[in-house]
């Protein structure tokens, strides 16, 4: 029982630090919603005092990019963000960030190919198969500003593959993608 609570601790505050780590989206929370703005517009937000470097050059699509096209009925991006990077880059103690090994934040931008804005009440899941083929693991997609994104584990080096399934109400969409981790 005591593991279980250090486990949803650790959940909590990897939660905790990934949202602290992407302050795009409390700003936008903070003035009522995202009013139409894309990941990385800043225009009408007042920019004075702004210091990118104070935050790693904080950029809401940073990551490596791994699919770009059609997923169902949406336009869709999936990046990836070495998690244990973004902390040392954020200035936690190394301690902190060697918690994060091997994690990897998956991110999953979708927009209505017709407005070009974030698509709502989407949601889904992702199944990642490692490189040894014989073990994948089915994690949930959370909101999360103007993405959905889940915390994958990627421990070992190899080409791990993402099959993602959204949906929205009646509408539903898949795509599927790999990436090569050194």
């Amino acid at each position: 029982m005591r593991t279980i609570g250090k486990a949803v601790r650790a959940a909590a505050f990897a939660a905790a630090v990934m949202l602290m780590a992407l302050p795009g989206i409390s700003a936008a929370a903070e003035q009522g919603g995202t009013s139409g703005m894309q990941h990385g517009d800043h225009a009408g937000m007042k920019m004075e005092g702004h210091d990118p470097a104070a935050h790693g050059g904080h950029d809401m699509k940073k990551g490596e990019k791994l699919f770009s096209g059609k997923v169902g009925p949406w336009t869709g991006e999936a990046r990836l963000i070495d998690m244990k990077a973004q902390m040392e880059q954020s200035g936690v103690s190394a301690k902190t960030a060697a918690k994060f090994a091997g994690k990897r934040h998956l991110m999953l931008f979708l927009t209505d190919p017709a407005t070009g804005k974030p698509a709502a009440g989407v949601s889904g899941n992702v199944v990642v198969t490692g490189p040894d083929k014989g073990s994948s693991s089915k994690v949930t997609l959370v909101v999360m500003g103007e993405h959905i994104g889940a915390d994958v584990g990627m421990p070992a080096p190899g080409k791990y593959t993402f099959k993602a399934e959204i949906e929205s109400g009646a509408k539903k969409g898949s795509a599927s993608f790999s990436y090569t981790l050194k």
